[in-house]
């Protein structure tokens, strides 16, 4: 997996921490963290995105984040356990998988390898 990938993954982890903190924020900490998880996912998407098509970058940042934050609701905040829940989540995976596998990493003119 390339380095702008790795941004990809990264920054919907971060994701997966916003979004909680937006719900569960209450106080001056936990909004810091909140607004460092907005800046750095931000960030290493928008870095990402130079490199890589920036619909399936985007596609895969919001797949992976969306799936991240519903089981991290599961795991960490009582958000009730439904079988058809996680086989969406599965189906949103796999299309996440197949667009990062079908998508090619095109290296423009003057750009690093």
């Amino acid at each position: 997996m390339n380095a702008n990938w790795m941004k990809v993954f990264i920054a919907a982890f971060f994701e997966v921490f916003w979004v909680i903190g937006l719900k569960h924020a209450n106080d001056f900490w936990t909004w810091t963290g909140t607004v460092i998880s907005i800046i750095i996912s931000f960030y290493l998407m928008i870095m990402a995105g130079r490199k890589l098509p920036v619909g399936t970058v985007y596609a895969v940042f919001v797949g992976l984040g969306t799936a991240g934050t519903i089981f991290s609701e599961i795991l960490f905040f009582e958000e009730p356990f439904k079988i058809g829940k996680i086989l969406l989540i599965l189906f949103l995976l796999a299309g996440v998988i197949g667009l990062k596998l079908v998508t090619k990493d095109e290296v423009q003119e003057g750009d690093e390898v």
